[in-house]
């Protein structure tokens, strides 16, 4: 990377984002020592402008942020780092500096498909998807519609919590059928916008 550290006198900020949820959990500064620590420690370290110091983010609290990635923006003044979080990442015992919730949201599609296209490459003994995957494309198929039918039946004469247990089952289903064909989630997502009107 080519940080330009003098425009914020020796700081760039840093953008804290969850790597797997990508929900922004804090900002903080780092200048050059605090960058080199983080990428050398695999923890996010920060120069903290109040203590006049460096300080890895979680060393008293045992919350650290281990870095997944770190790229720099277009004018080399900002870093986004994306890390996987341990505990709360904000002093107030918040998930987020921003007080808000660092929960899942479509982004856990991604997610699990990444995690079936490991069971896909690896095909580990014992596993149900790997079953599916040994199963062949007709069956994967049937399963796909075996769950939409069971999903239909919830929706006009079943609870709702059965329902939304059948549409999981349904789009998990789906998803190992995606990728059976070399497709992903995203390629739906795709479709969809192409399909949009405002």
């Amino acid at each position: 990377m080519n940080l330009d550290f003098s425009k914020m006198n020796g700081l760039v900020p840093a953008i804290i984002q969850d790597a797997r949820t990508k929900n922004v959990l804090m900002l903080g500064f780092m200048n050059e020592e605090a960058y080199n620590k983080t990428v050398e420690l695999g923890k996010v370290t920060f120069f903290s402008r109040t203590k006049n110091r460096l300080w890895t983010k979680g060393e008293e609290s045992g919350n650290f942020l281990n870095v997944v990635s770190i790229e720099e923006d277009c004018d080399h003044d900002t870093l986004l780092i994306k890390v996987v979080p341990v505990g709360p990442v904000c002093h107030t015992g918040s998930d987020t500096c921003f007080q808000t919730a660092n929960e899942w949201g479509v982004e856990f599609f991604r997610y699990l498909q990444d995690f079936i296209k490991r069971r896909y490459d690896e095909m580990p003994e014992g596993s149900y998807t790997t079953s599916l995957f040994k199963s062949g494309i007709n069956r994967m198929a049937q399963k796909v519609g075996e769950e939409a039918v069971e999903t239909v039946i919830e929706a006009t004469n079943g609870t709702d919590d059965r329902l939304i247990y059948e549409a999981s089952d349904m789009i998990y289903h789906l998803i190992v059928l995606l990728t059976s064909k070399g497709y992903r989630i995203e390629d739906l997502a795709e479709e969809l916008v192409k399909r949009h009107k405002e």
